[in-house]
């Protein structure tokens, strides 16, 4: 849809679109509420600001929406055809995969949520050494490190409802 029509459309039919960018009804909400846009720079900016103001609940309901990385979502949701596309680097190499498997394993039970990174444009020996590293830091560098990543598959997602 275009920014014209995005203005326009009725809440209750937005509000689905807004929910597969970032699962967060204050998020949704708020975006809705500034509605009408005069451009996409002036929606970016209020989802991006939107954004960085989560709190730490809010960000945990949005990772529930996110699948590993490695992991196939099914379905014809807009949210499980996103994932597939932004994790299109995954390849079916055996080890990378297992490795995946292991470091998601690894993340959970040192984190306790999902592994969550911006997919888009990294191989899956990217999001492996990435998620590598990630396990070293403490949580609260990577509850920041977390919001981040969050924040920016949010907006790229939100590009791609307001095309």
């Amino acid at each position: 849809m275009d920014l014209e029509e995005f203005n326009s459309t009725p809440a209750d039919r937005l509000r689905p679109a807004l929910a597969a960018c970032c699962d967060v009804p204050r998020w949704v909400d708020g975006i809705l509420a500034k509605r009408p846009y005069g451009d996409l720079a002036a929606l970016t900016a209020v989802a991006d600001q939107l954004l960085r103001e989560l709190d730490d609940d809010e960000v945990d309901r949005a990772l529930q929406a996110h699948p590993r990385i490695g992991d196939r979502p099914q379905g014809a949701s807009t949210e499980a055809a996103w994932s597939r596309s932004e994790q299109s680097g995954v390849t079916d190499e055996p080890e990378v995969r297992r490795e995946l498997v292991e470091g998601n394993r690894q993340y959970e039970e040192r984190f306790g949520r999902v592994f969550l990174i911006c997919a888009t444009g990294l191989s899956a020996r990217e999001m492996l050494t990435k998620l590598r590293d990630r396990l070293a830091n403490d949580n609260a560098t990577e509850a920041t490190v977390v919001q981040e990543e969050l924040r920016k598959i949010a907006l790229l997602r939100l590009a791609k409802v307001v095309a």
